[in-house]
């Protein structure tokens, strides 16, 4: 007899965005500019190498974002103007019943610079309004500290994060939000996906790695730096809101071995752990012995001030959080099969048994429920799914409906494997779709690579008038929230 358990009676269901994707109004209120505020879109550009600026950065870029007289479209400085709209978004998200509403406060909003003494009273008044906002209709802000915004200012005058400056600056802008909203937030987390410094170190350390000496030395540097800061924060945040929980937060993809020949299952293991290192560190609060190895093997030689470690022994997070969207198999042989270019930037070898979204992403919903038994196996913390979405080409009918059945059928298929987790033991305590409503794409910056719920009128290139409308999966995730996961049916 098939054996199951309901999902927990305050289960926190709802959806993820990130500032520097819908705030737009990027020169508003005091804003600096932002490590995202730098990546244009070109529709002229082959589609293949719509991800090579969020691959790397060149200072040419940077100085030419900078430039008042560029003529480039700059998608993440736009987003969908949820800065002016947010009243009428967020009634949206209580519409759909949401318990929570995972979202980033930009840290440009606080500190323009970065390197300020004094937060920005307009930037903080900002986000009062959308907490109350929030809170006004029951649900939950559950707020990134830093998802991939970083001051531009820390990257060009101070290297990024490998300078230990920025240890300083992190902890000055954490406080300063802790103190302002701590009768508002009680759910934190340090990093988004702070594991993707592996692939992109401009937009998560602030390194420009155009002719960088030593790229492997400044990527860990500049992560050990984040982890003492977020393990400061972590204190910090205690210290401010008594009962406040804060998270890490890693992007995960389940890994398996191409086939069973022992080099593929030590790549796969090799490959895995490269990404449960971060979190580790964060939710452990030691190094891994085997980084000794992987560190020796990449030159690295990481400079830890007198008592980092004990900073990182006593602070650790109180629950881990990720990102989920595809799983990937793992070979000592690459170059002898077919790759998974749509894997963003993980690659990886096709799995033949997996179909694929529109973006080449393969769809694993069992892949979550193995990544969640093996994340709460590894830490014994609370779980929470912080990002997990359909990134597909939405087509709206004559009469303007949209009738996306495809993102329904993802949503339950994994949804039904979240289930099966929580019969397995695992505590899980959240859930927050990426992303609700239509988003400018991390990577590829489009706003036509679509997760949301609700549609909003713009193409790639920022036009349109931005209206807002209720897709069929808007509805049907309505239902799901309604009965707390049990009707999954159409």
């Amino acid at each position: 007899m098939a054996f199951s358990k309901p999902f927990p009676e305050d289960f926190l269901w709802g959806g993820a965005t990130a500032a520097n994707q819908l705030e737009g109004a990027w020169n508003v209120d005091g804003k600096g500019l932002s490590v995202s505020d730098v990546y244009t879109f070109d529709i002229s550009t082959p589609k293949e190498r719509w991800l090579d600026q969020w691959l790397g950065m060149t200072h040419r870029q940077v100085a030419e974002a900078q430039d008042p007289a560029s003529t480039k479209y700059y998608p993440k400085r736009k987003g969908n103007d949820f800065y002016h709209r947010y009243e009428e978004d967020i009634a949206l998200f209580a519409e759909m019943g949401f318990k929570c509403f995972r979202m980033s406060i930009a840290w440009t909003r606080i500190f323009p610079r970065g390197d300020e003494t004094e937060p920005n009273e307009a930037g903080l008044a900002f986000y009062d309004r959308v907490f109350d906002t929030l809170l006004k209709h029951n649900i939950e802000p559950i707020v990134s500290l830093s998802h991939y915004e970083m001051p531009l200012a820390l990257v060009t005058d101070y290297g990024g994060w490998p300078n230990r400056q920025l240890v300083d600056f992190y902890v000055r802008f954490a406080t300063a939000v802790f103190t302002r909203y701590r009768k508002k937030v009680k759910y934190w987390m340090t990093f988004n996906e702070i594991n993707c410094v592996k692939h992109h170190p401009y937009v998560s350390v602030g390194v420009i790695e155009e002719n960088h000496p030593h790229l492997e030395q400044a990527k860990y540097q500049g992560a050990h730096h984040q982890f003492v800061a977020s393990a400061l924060a972590t204190k910090a945040c205690h210290e401010i809101i008594p009962g406040s929980q804060v998270g890490c937060m890693i992007s995960y993809q389940m890994l398996y071995p191409h086939t069973c020949h022992p080099d593929d299952l030590q790549a796969c293991e090799e490959e895995q752990r490269v990404s449960l290192f971060f979190s580790d560190v964060q939710a452990r609060g030691c190094y891994p012995a085997w980084t000794e190895r992987m560190f020796a093997e990449k030159n690295v030689r990481l400079e830890k001030a007198v008592g980092d470690d004990e900073i990182l022994r006593l602070y650790p997070v109180d629950y881990v959080s990720f990102s989920y969207y595809m799983s990937s198999t793992v070979s000592a042989h690459p170059e002898q099969l077919e790759g998974v270019t749509g894997n963003l930037i993980t690659g990886g070898i096709r799995n033949p048994y997996l179909p694929q979204s529109d973006w080449g992403w393969q769809i694993d919903p069992q892949g979550l429920r193995l990544a969640l038994n093996q994340l709460y196996d590894r830490y014994q913390k609370p779980l929470f799914i912080a990002e997990n979405g359909l990134g597909a080409l939405d087509t709206p009918a004559p009469d303007g409906s949209i009738n996306d059945d495809y993102r329904i059928e993802y949503l339950r298929q994994h949804i039904g494997q979240m289930q099966e987790a929580i019969a397995d033991g695992v505590k899980l305590f959240g859930y927050t779709w990426w992303g609700p409503i239509d988003v400018v794409s991390a990577g590829t910056a489009q706003i036509s690579k679509r997760y949301g719920f609700i549609y909003v009128d713009q193409d790639d290139m920022g036009n349109g008038t931005q209206a807002r409308s209720r897709k069929k999966s808007f509805h049907w995730y309505k239902k799901v929230i309604a009965s707390n996961g049990a009707d999954l049916s159409e």
